[in-house]
């Protein structure tokens, strides 16, 4: 997919949750391409079983949904992680709260 700094946080966190295997971001000067692109590595369990198994968007360009440092959900009972984007950038949920900062929710992984 094209690449972007929001992109890369997002891998990055979904990478260190362990949720996808890793993540690597191609430069664009290679193989002629304008623009840079991110490669996802997927995860799968040992029978084959994906790791990831729901994804909800939460904010969409028409609907911003923000929460406050005290209001940050939890998802599936902490069974999953929620991403925020905040003023001191693009954190979990869990970080959200331990930092004591809100912000804008992009979306739930479980």
């Amino acid at each position: 997919m094209p690449s972007s700094r929001l992109k890369v946080e997002i891998a990055r966190i979904l990478e260190s949750e362990g949720y996808v295997q890793g993540f690597k971001v191609l430069d664009a000067g290679t193989e002629g391409r304008a623009q840079a692109l991110l490669r996802v590595f997927l995860k799968y369990g040992p029978r084959g079983e994906r790791v990831i198994t729901g994804l909800e968007r939460v904010s969409r360009p028409g609907r911003r949904v923000y929460f406050g440092r005290d209001d940050v959900p939890d998802v599936l009972a902490g069974l999953g992680t929620s991403i925020l984007t905040t003023s001191r950038g693009v954190m979990t949920g869990r970080e959200a709260v331990k930092v004591g900062v809100g912000g804008e929710v992009l979306c739930n992984v479980w």
